[in-house]
């Protein structure tokens, strides 16, 4: 059985590819499903929800270090964030924590609270920054940071290949 938090910092960047710059209702939808949620129905008005929450949420991905991020992170907590309490709602998680008001809550206020409880984890457990943006000019992508080992700069080994290949280039 997974932690949900460290798979909720995957989910964010993920939603942020998919929320942001224009959202796509159906890659949304399939996104929450890919990461265990289930019945989704999303009408316009929750995938604008969800892409406000993700403009917010890209600010995290965004910091320039680990604490412009905390203070994005104590930012959003304030503002969204209700007394973290347990709860099991058969998810197949067990007992877990949750920031938000409500199980059934709006999308947006889930996205962000799930998200924050997450990324917050993840910033604290490793003393690092949870996520970035890719380093590629062409690209600019979320992403979250998986693994140990030093930080990540690109979204993947693609960009991160073709930003090598022109150094390269423009080096000869």
């Amino acid at each position: 059985m997974a932690f949900p938090h460290r798979d909720s910092v995957q989910r964010a960047a993920d939603l942020l590819n998919v929320l942001l710059p224009e959202p796509d209702p159906a890659a949304v939808a399939r996104v929450l499903r890919d990461h265990g949620e289930t019945g989704v129905e999303l009408s316009a008005a929750d995938v604008e929800e969800l892409r406000a929450a993700a403009e917010e949420l890209r600010e995290v991905f965004a910091a320039p270090d680990v604490a412009s991020a905390a203070a994005v992170l104590n930012r959003l907590f304030a503002a969204y964030a209700s007394p973290p309490r347990l709860t099991d709602h058969e998810d197949g998680y067990g007992w877990h924590l949750h920031a938000d008001a409500a199980d059934n809550g709006p999308w947006g206020a889930w996205f962000v609270t799930s998200s924050v409880l997450g990324l917050a984890s993840r910033l604290a457990e490793r003393q690092a920054l949870p996520g970035g943006l890719c380093a590629s000019p062409s690209c600019g992508k979320p992403f979250a940071h998986t693994g140990g080992g030093s930080t990540r700069r690109y979204c993947s080994a693609r960009c991160a290949t073709r930003e090598r290949v022109a150094a390269h280039r423009g080096r000869r």
